[in-house]
């Protein structure tokens, strides 16, 4: 430890108050007097975030230690998910009548302690691997003042300690920076191959059939629940394996060896593509996916529909392409039932049109498109390792910090 420094325990510098309980008959449409919760807490920044406020009403007596004071932290105390337990907000200005509520806490630092500086020490590795430890309960993962306030921590004298924060602030801004840059290029990457993939279908003057005309629409079985177990054998594609263009692999959706040969005409082969019936279309995008190696030979559940295509019109790729476009998307948000859920018929997806040009065409535009996503991936690639090192970054600095080990010469900004 360096010469001036001590470790203490957190409760030692520190007041926590636990936030205001109030019930249903205490919260109004709007009002003056705000109560912020957990979700008002951005897990990746450690800021405020002021959507989904909840108001209570103007005539509920409020005691002030649950008004909100400038300079202290918020943190969650109470969580459905665990890896929100813990996490912290810098109250960084004065905020008339907001209260904090009974899944939060305050935490009010002394005069021994920057507050700048305690939320660095509660954004280190160090604390999250401690909170990580303390999880209890079954539904709801629970956090106690008491363990919280027996956090060590290494404290400098306050000098050091606002020196500390200086050069934080200065290499974090500089990450931010180039992690928002890294951002957008990963974002522009991956809107390259969108937007040359559109252009080759909307500019195409072809031919065009319908679904049912150029594949095998295998509409999914209804297979009991039953059904599944983890000791079957026989996969099945369930609608939860299918993703935006992505197959996502399950542990509990085996079934018994007899259906394999009674169920013949619903099984699918590697490469076949799938598509889902229901939630058909959601914000990220058309739930479509072709389905793996390790899927070969599975057959399809219901609200699952497999296309299965004529390799005589229309090749296999060409045709997910095309399915993956924002053409396809408008088809469907046009035919969906969205009184529940956006469920599309199987009759609106045999009669789904799709462009046809001749097959030596079609395999020709696959092979450029083959190409081009295969280079937009080498981008994504460089630019996601990027993010993740000034995410590790971050993490090393701050180790560095708290070690006493943080020089301004030792902090260099990251390319941008």
């Amino acid at each position: 430890m360096k010469e001036g420094w001590e470790i203490i325990d957190l409760g030692s510098v520190c007041h926590v108050q636990r936030g205001l309980t109030y019930s249903g008959k205490d919260t109004v449409d709007i009002s003056d007097q705000v109560v912020l919760r957990a979700t008002n807490i951005d897990l990746g920044t450690g800021k405020l975030i002021f959507d989904e406020l909840k108001y209570l009403r103007e005539d509920l007596e409020i005691k002030p230690v649950y008004a909100l004071k400038k300079d202290s932290l918020l943190i969650c105390f109470s969580s459905g998910s665990k890896s929100h337990l813990g996490k912290i907000a810098l109250v960084d200005d004065d905020y008339p009548n907001f209260f904090f509520g009974g899944f939060i806490g305050q935490i009010n630092p002394s005069e021994k302690i920057d507050s700048k500086y305690l939320f660095y020490c509660l954004s280190s590795e160090t604390y999250k691997d401690y909170i990580s430890n303390l999880t209890d309960g079954v539904n709801i993962n629970n956090l106690k003042a008491t363990d919280l306030k027996s956090f060590q921590i290494p404290l400098p004298p306050l000098p050091e300690q606002q020196r500390i924060v200086s050069i934080l602030d200065e290499a974090f801004a500089a990450i931010a920076k180039a992690k928002a840059n890294a951002e957008q290029n990963l974002k522009n990457a991956k809107e390259l191959f969108e937007s040359y993939l559109q252009g080759v279908f909307e500019n195409g003057n072809w031919e065009t059939k319908t679904i049912q005309e150029i594949t095998k629409v295998v509409n999914g079985y209804a297979f009991a629940s039953k059904d599944f177990k983890p000791t079957n054998t026989v996969k099945s594609v369930k609608i939860t394996n299918v993703g935006v263009k992505e197959f996502v692999e399950e542990a509990d959706n085996y079934l018994p060896e007899k259906f394999k040969e009674t169920l013949k005409d619903f099984q699918v082969k590697e490469g076949n593509i799938v598509i889902a019936l229901t939630r058909t279309i959601i914000s990220a995008g058309l739930k479509v996916a072709v389905v793996p190696a390790s899927y070969d030979g599975a057959l399809v559940n219901q609200r699952v529909a497999a296309l299965v295509p004529n390799e005589k019109l229309v090749n296999q790729n060409f045709l997910y392409f095309y399915l993956t476009t924002s053409g396809v998307a408008k088809y469907v948000l046009e035919h969906v039932n969205t009184l529940m859920q956006p469920n599309l018929s199987i009759n609106d997806l045999k009669n789904m049109p799709v462009p046809c040009p001749p097959l030596k065409d079609q395999q020709t535009i696959v092979r450029q498109l083959d190409a081009l996503r295969a280079e937009t991936q080498k981008l994504e690639a460089v630019y996601q390792k990027k993010i993740a090192d000034l995410e590790e970054l971050k993490k090393s600095i701050l180790q560095k910090a708290f070690k006493g080990e943080l020089t301004e010469s030792k902090i260099k900004e990251p390319c941008v």
